[in-house]
């Protein structure tokens, strides 16, 4: 079908089961593995002992079991026992993503890296180059595919919402388009959650105003809508009817905050054990704005209690900065507030309202901290851990404790696979 408005041309390209298919993929041409964890029923999880136990990727067998992406492996394994889990491996996959996006990038100088594993491809005014949009977006389907090993979806529309959209019709290994003149045909007879921004809690809403297809959403009075979700009610019948503005970015937006979070191996029971694991917080964040050459003037905690109960708070600071130890004396300002003494099981301390420029700091008549040593030792540290490593200096508190140093984000073990370890049928 053609095109309705000519100009825009947008793909969304989005990896099948990405882990998964990059497991399988280098299990398969270089370990030597003879079975395709795609064709089993199969998924990518972490170790429930370590509490990074969820399901992250699932293959396309695994869905005849109702197996979902985000439950807990106790939850899978009860649907289906004989379930073939293997363990993340993030290194690999950051290497698999990064030549994803190289792929991509020959054919748009405007591609948008939009999560590891799909991007948004600006591909107007490339007709003369790669034909048209259907003949351009079999062409690197085909190409990732046979230089890559594993397979995608490409959505094609006239925005990224519908494109997106488009991407999440049959899979694997597909290419669809969602043009306007397609709405009504194509996306409109869908369930109400299938459309993007409409979670969980969103779904429950529109039910009970009688609305359960993106049809009668789209058909919907938008006054009512924002009459009982706000904003949101706006946003979402705006997307029913295929309305989006936003355009692809090149490059990323300039960071408005610098955080990071860590799950323990263990519940957190005592105050001095939390604040080990947000000096570690600290040293990842500390590090990651002094790289940016900014300072934090918004520090923010956030506890994740065993039962998976969430609070957070933030304080603004009177002089913004990206000392490692202030950062840490202010999150367990924080902490003090926050901690009811419920065992805790993940911790995330987050900066934002980020400055540029030299380190003006109002004058503390009651402070004598030498803010200048503390920064000039900060950069002295920066620089030995980038040229020997991170582990090359850490703190003497840290030497016989079971938390790593510099934690957050994804951990040094979950970063590489032990493949040696593993049996290769």
């Amino acid at each position: 079908m053609e095109r309705q408005k000519k100009g825009n041309v947008i793909f969304h390209v989005d990896v099948n089961s990405a882990f998964l298919s990059w497991e399988a993929v280098y299990r398969m041409y270089h370990l030597g593995e003879t079975t395709d964890l795609r064709k089993q029923v199969s998924a990518v999880g972490g170790d429930a002992a370590l509490r990074y136990g969820i399901i992250l990727a699932k293959s396309i067998p695994a869905r005849r079991y109702r197996i979902m992406t985000g439950e807990t492996i106790f939850e899978a394994k009860q649907k289906c026992p004989e379930l073939i889990l293997v363990p993340p491996n993030y290194g690999l996959y950051e290497r698999c993503s990064k030549a994803f996006m190289d792929i991509l990038r020959q054919y748009s100088p405007k591609v948008e890296q939009y999560s590891i594993d799909e991007a948004f491809m600006d591909m107007a005014g490339t007709e003369k180059l790669w034909g048209d949009p259907i003949e351009s977006a079999e062409r690197i389907r085909r190409q990732i595919r046979d230089e890559l090993g594993f397979t995608v979806n490409i959505g094609i529309s006239e925005n990224k919402l519908l494109a997106k959209m488009a991407s999440d019709f049959e899979k694997p290994d597909k290419v669809h388009t969602l043009w306007h003149n397609e709405i009504e045909e194509k996306m409109w007879p869908l369930p109400v959650e299938s459309l993007f921004f409409v979670g969980k809690a969103t779904e429950k809403k529109m039910k009970k105003l009688g609305i359960r297809t993106i049809g009668e959403l789209a058909h919907s009075d938008p006054d009512l809508l924002k009459m009982h979700m706000k904003k949101h009610g706006e946003v979402i019948w705006q997307f029913a009817n295929g309305m989006d503005v936003s355009v692809v970015q090149a490059r990323p937006p300039v960071n408005k905050g610098y955080g990071n979070s860590t799950t323990i191996a263990f519940d957190v029971a005592d105050a001095s054990t939390a604040k080990m694991v947000l000096l570690a917080l600290a040293e990842t964040v500390g590090t990651r704005l002094r790289a940016a050459g900014v300072r934090a003037e918004v520090i923010a905690v956030g506890i994740k209690t065993y039962d998976f109960k969430y609070t957070g708070h933030q304080m603004t600071l009177s002089n913004a900065t990206n000392i490692t130890t202030e950062i840490h004396r202010y999150a367990g300002r924080l902490f003090d507030q926050l901690w009811d003494g419920t065992p805790i099981r993940h911790l995330g301390l987050y900066t934002g309202r980020l400055k540029d420029g030299l380190d003006m700091r109002q004058i503390d008549m009651f402070d004598n901290t030498d803010y200048e040593k503390l920064a000039r030792r900060d950069a002295a540290i920066d620089r030995i851990r980038r040229r020997y490593g991170i582990d090359s200096v850490k703190r003497a508190s840290f030497l016989y404790s079971p938390i790593d140093h510099m934690s957050g984000g994804i951990s040094r073990e979950k970063r590489s696979a032990h493949y040696e370890k593993l049996k290769i049928d």
